[in-house]
């Protein structure tokens, strides 16, 4: 079967059995209002399999904590990575997304033979790749590379929190709220603050 297939032959492949040494790819934070985006790339030991590895955004904060661990623990080996909020607002944020992406697959200590990215854009990559549109529900390594980065920029939003906790970033990790919209409005904006998002524009050409 050719590598280029159409949407409808990628819902029915079964991504888990390619052979060769397969990368995981994933991001978490492309639509807050502040803050990096990070991104994951997770290579899993055949022989030492996860359990209840899911889409991130599927599990609990506490099942995603467990499982964190336990991919750090487990996996062949992974990388974070990110781009900051100032690379955000200079290369635009499907960009930034991608330069994240290509960090976190740079940063791996094993070469894999394929890179399997979520989503339908890939990062330029020397390694044969392929985006998987959900592919954090259909692939146990994007699966993995979803949760490292969803819980890794969560942390982040609990530290911002402590710096700035007029904000509410612990509760709605960077998201346009309404409470995070109120409190623009009423503080302004902070260093983390996406300058480049309408929303944060707004507010500052306002003051």
């Amino acid at each position: 079967m050719p590598w280029e297939r159409c949407l409808a032959e990628q819902a029915v492949f079964d991504w888990n059995h390619v052979p060769g040494l397969i990368a995981g790819v994933d991001e978490a934070g492309r639509g807050p209002l502040a803050g990096p985006v990070v991104a994951a790339a997770v290579i899993l030991d055949p022989a030492r399999p996860i359990a209840g590895l899911a889409d991130s955004k599927a599990l609990t904060a506490a099942r995603r904590e467990v499982l964190f661990a336990q991919i750090q623990a487990q996996a062949l080996c992974f990388c974070i990575a990110q781009a900051n909020r100032e690379e955000i607002d200079r290369l635009n944020i499907l960009q930034a997304t991608l330069l994240a992406m290509q960090r976190a697959v740079q940063g791996l200590t094993t070469t894999p033979a394929r890179v399997l990215v979520d989503g339908n854009r890939l990062p330029v990559l020397a390694i044969p790749s392929e985006a998987i549109v959900k592919g954090d529900a259909k692939v146990a390594a994007i699966s993995a590379a979803s949760i490292l980065a969803k819980v890794t920029r969560d942390r982040w939003c609990a530290q911002l929190h402590s710096r700035f906790p007029q904000y509410g970033f612990e509760r709605h990790k960077g998201y346009g709220t309404a409470e995070h919209l109120a409190a623009l409005a009423e503080h302004g904006a902070c260093a983390e603050h996406r300058r480049s998002f309408a929303p944060v524009a707004r507010v500052l050409e306002g003051r």
